[in-house]
């Protein structure tokens, strides 16, 4: 599983004209699937946002996480994030999870980041997105469960 966090100071997600929602201060968080990922991966994942510390604190150090400063996350889903570019211009999405089995992993990530009492809103799964944010550093985080024991 990959997750792309970007800090934003406000972020709203639009599909055919309409924002179906948004959040104040917080994460917009890509979160990406692929074949192999289990819920050990979501679970990871979730633990490793839910606990990450990307705020200043009052000496300017970044020791304040989510929870500290009341924030939430908008996470939409990006299959994008396994693109394989090594070959030609067009990039292959083989890697990418299958659609159904990507959105249960998606939505249970989802669950766990809110067992952390965090509020999440989401994107709309499989639909054309536009995210409306304004990023906050900028400050641009990558998590990859398969690395996770090095």
């Amino acid at each position: 599983m990959r997750i792309i966090i970007q800090k934003a100071k406000e972020a709203a997600v639009i599909v055919d004209k309409k924002t179906i929602s948004s959040i104040d201060k917080g994460f917009v968080v890509f979160v990406g699937v692929t074949h192999d990922d289990t819920r050990d991966d979501a679970d990871y994942c979730a633990r490793k946002v839910a606990n990450m510390r990307l705020f200043e604190d009052a000496d300017g150090k970044t020791n304040l996480s989510l929870a500290d400063i009341g924030g939430s996350i908008l996470s939409i889903s990006q299959f994008t994030l396994y693109a394989n570019t090594k070959k030609g211009n067009r990039p292959s999405f083989v890697h990418a999870a299958d659609p159904d089995e990507a959105n249960e992993l998606y939505e249970y990530f989802n669950e766990q980041l809110r067992s952390h009492d965090l509020v999440v809103e989401t994107g709309q799964f499989g639909a054309h997105m536009e995210i409306d944010f304004i990023n906050d550093g900028p400050m641009t985080i990558l998590i990859d469960s398969q690395n996770k024991n090095m």
